[in-house]
């Protein structure tokens, strides 16, 4: 599978979890939102895609790119061999003269008006990330430059995609590059993930010095691991705005491909220094300027925080189980009980439905109670087993509760059934503590 091919398999996916979240279809409603939202939270950009549409380039290997220090990056000494973490070793990608050797404050991109708009070719920025990487072979190197998306005829993001073999196998290798605006929920949305949606052997997350965040990740390409390809990252969100995210397989591709070696070929020290090096000031400083909307934003509708939805439904759950492994989300919060049986996830959606009362198709055939609430009741099978109440009262408030088999969603359930029966899961959803918020 191509590059773009992945992507557009990828933004497919994501897609239809987001409708499954919020609209009228889905087996498992809103429940499954709280995991599609939780999913889309840290999952990357797609750099390959990203310059997918690009035209191939060859990489540059006499060709110098100076940058912030002065020193072209492309005569840059290779770099020294260390260890990987399964006992291997790579080409270090630790930062050489002019680059840092730990996480430090990102400058501010505010040189000068003519130097911001200045724009670093995609030759250029293929060349520096290159440079950064531990010597090998390259094939299906592409890139864009900091002008990529500011024109109908040049889409995509700013950054380069190839396949590096340093005699290990091949193993492709992707970075982008992205300016926030100053009050960009993205800024925020740079931790390791829950691992009871996203599987993974590794996770930090580091604040800078100057606020900013990075955060490396050695995890999977699927959270249920159903092919053995490894997807290690590293994302960066500085105070100023830039977003480098930096991406690697132990497969010549992200989908589509076998893997070639055991793990990626950069370590996650490797990793958090090739996106943290001065080399990218110059491609962060020519970014465009994030676009302020026209129009403010419409006032988003009162939700429940996760605390006060974790705090309701601690006064409700049966004598002896208490919540642990909390987490959640505006609307969305999940945790982990266990009877002495072995864990169960169990997670809550409450959202305002006022505007679509009818609940569209999801609540045909509904029980109806005297006071007008209908409940549906499913109970999906397989090793993962997730019973799910799902109610809507007749102003609008959407009560949903779903437990499983096991304290995850990422393996097969480790028990017979959920913790909660559906009684107990009817108790949750129907009690009058929960009210439509003004």
């Amino acid at each position: 599978m191509s590059a773009p091919d992945g992507f557009e398999d990828d933004l497919l996916h994501a897609m239809t979890r987001t409708g499954e979240g919020f609209g009228p279809n889905g087996p498992a409603g809103l429940a499954a939102g709280g995991l599609a939202r939780g999913r889309r939270r840290w999952r990357r950009r797609s750099a390959a895609a990203a310059v997918g549409g690009a035209a191939a380039l060859a990489l540059v290997g006499t060709g110098a790119v100076y940058l912030t220090d002065g020193s072209p990056a492309a005569s840059r000494p290779a770099p020294a061999a260390s260890g990987t973490p399964d006992g291997g070793s790579a080409g270090s990608a630790s930062p050489s003269a002019g680059t840092s050797a730990t996480p430090s404050a990102s400058p501010s991109p505010s040189a000068s008006a003519s130097a911001a708009r200045a724009v670093i070719g995609a030759d250029e920025v293929l060349a520096a990330f290159r440079a950064l990487l531990p010597p090998g072979e390259v094939t299906e190197a592409r890139a864009s430059g900091t002008d990529a998306g500011t024109r109908p005829d040049n889409p995509g993001v700013p950054g380069a995609s190839l396949v590096l073999d340093d005699g290990k196998g091949k193993a492709a290798v992707t970075i982008s590059f992205s300016r926030l605006a100053a009050d960009s929920p993205a800024l925020a949305e740079n931790d390791c993930p829950d691992k009871k949606y996203v599987s993974f052997d590794a996770c930090t997350s580091t604040v800078l010095p100057d606020g900013g965040r990075i955060t490396v990740l050695q995890g999977y390409e699927y959270p249920d691991r159903r092919v053995a390809t490894k997807w290690w990252s590293a994302k960066l969100t500085g105070k100023d705005g830039r977003q480098i995210e930096l991406s690697e397989w132990n497969a010549p591709a992200e989908k589509g491909k076998p893997v070639s070696r055991p793990t990626p070929p950069l370590t996650a020290d490797q990793l958090r220094a090739v996106v943290t090096d001065t080399a990218w000031d110059r491609v962060v400083t020519a970014l465009p300027e994030p676009q302020v909307p026209s129009s403010p934003p419409r006032p988003a509708a009162k939700e429940y925080t996760r605390e006060e939805i974790l705090a309701i439904t601690a006064e409700l759950l049966p004598e002896g189980l208490k919540q642990t492994e909390t987490g959640g989300q505006p609307g969305f919060a999940d945790f982990v009980v266990n009877d002495g049986k072995g864990k169960s996830l169990v997670q809550l959606n409450v959202q305002d439905w006022s505007k679509d009362p009818s609940g569209g198709g999801i609540f045909g055939g509904a029980e109806t109670l005297p006071d007008g609430t209908r409940v549906v009741v499913r109970k999906q099978p397989g090793k993962l087993v997730m019973w799910t109440v799902d109610t809507l009262r007749p102003n609008g408030l959407r009560v949903v509760v779903s437990a499983f088999n096991g304290g995850s969603q990422t393996a097969a359930g480790t028990r017979s059934a959920p913790a909660l029966t559906i009684e107990q899961l009817r108790t949750i959803a129907l009690a009058p503590q929960w009210k439509l918020k003004k």
